[in-house]
């Protein structure tokens, strides 16, 4: 036994991995006993006693209970327990698409709050008029990663434009890419020689989001063309190291997709961003709808889904990918 602490990096694995299944098991229990609370409850209201309002209470929180463990159970893949570096775009549009390039910053932040997931902005340029020309963000958390990565791609918005005077309908783009936030003891090798690296002052009018001083950073890496920038920090220094921490995190990724080309049907919402593939639609107006492209899945509760209610898009899309990657599967088993 004493060798095994010797090889600090596989005992380290080993302890998290063992506590990955304590907590999987301490869930299994617990779960368990709400359903024999409510089991409880149920008798109750049987016999007559009022406590059907509870009895409905306790129903809708264990199903929501039940729908996030389902996509715990879902999330398997090496980097879903990671936290999430999620960064966003508008797309050709102007103003339009910076607005809703932000309302879609929004709905993201909100459903890491109602999720219990920590954010930290680590870059926001704000638009022209409106909106915003690009957010980037950290949601901390367990399985941020493996949730949020159903968002990857281009989203879809059709409403009546609060920028036209004449109130006609407009259509809106927007990208949401998304990267595991890599270890720093995952090694990826990033020359110096590589890359060119900018300072400058922080556009936008500060406040919350961003500071006034020149201590932003851009850095751009020459041989992928990769360029990620930081400025929420006051310190130049800082913004370097979280730029250099995303830069590493998409190199990584992008090595990630090369390296698994079998598993082509799961990143096809990565690889296949560009405008006119939307994964999803948001219609405002002339009728409400929230719908998913790649599951089919849709709700007319659009106000809901734009305050972060994600859960049931993302379980849906976690189904989808399980069965596309079984037919993958099945496919090359049938081959070999």
């Amino acid at each position: 036994m004493p060798e095994f602490w010797l090889r600090q990096d596989e005992a380290q694995a080993t302890l998290q991995a063992r506590s990955r299944l304590e907590e999987d098991v301490e869930l299994d229990a617990r779960l368990e006993r709400e359903l024999a609370d409510l089991d409880a409850l149920l008798e109750l209201a049987l016999e007559g006693e009022e406590v059907v309002s509870d009895l409905g209470r306790e129903v809708e929180r264990l199903e929501k209970k039940a729908l996030e463990t389902e996509i715990r159970v879902l999330l398997s893949g090496e980097h879903d327990r990671s936290n999430a570096i999620v960064t966003i775009h508008p797309g050709a549009g102007g103003t339009e698409s910076q607005d809703w390039a932000e309302m879609l910053t929004r709905m993201y932040l909100r459903w890491s709050e109602r999720s219990g997931h920590a954010t930290e902005i680590l870059d926001y340029q704000e638009g022209d008029e409106a909106g915003i020309k690009s957010a980037t963000f950290l949601v901390k958390g367990d399985y941020a990663y493996g949730k949020l990565n159903a968002e990857s791609g281009v989203h879809r918005l059709v409403r009546i434009s609060p920028f036209d005077a004449a109130a006609r309908r407009h259509t809106s783009f927007a990208s949401v890419y998304v990267y595991p936030e890599i270890d720093d003891e995952i090694e990826v090798q990033i020359e110096e020689k590589d890359l060119r690296i900018d300072t400058y002052r922080s556009s936008g009018a500060g406040g919350q989001h961003v500071n006034v001083t020149d201590s932003a950073v851009r850095i751009t890496h020459i041989p992928t063309g990769i360029v990620v920038s930081c400025q929420n920090e006051r310190s130049q220094i800082r913004n370097r190291e979280m730029a250099r921490k995303i830069l590493r995190a998409r190199i990584y990724e992008l090595e990630l997709e090369k390296k698994q080309k079998e598993l082509q049907a799961v990143e096809d919402s990565k690889l296949d961003i560009a405008w006119g593939s939307q994964i999803r639609s948001y219609v405002l107006h002339p009728y409400r709808m929230v719908k998913d492209h790649r599951t089919k899945h849709e709700t007319s509760n659009t106000d809901r889904v734009l305050d972060g209610d994600l859960d049931e898009f993302i379980y849906r899309y976690l189904i989808h990918r399980g069965g596309q990657k079984r037919g993958v599967d099945h496919a090359e088993a049938r081959k070999s």
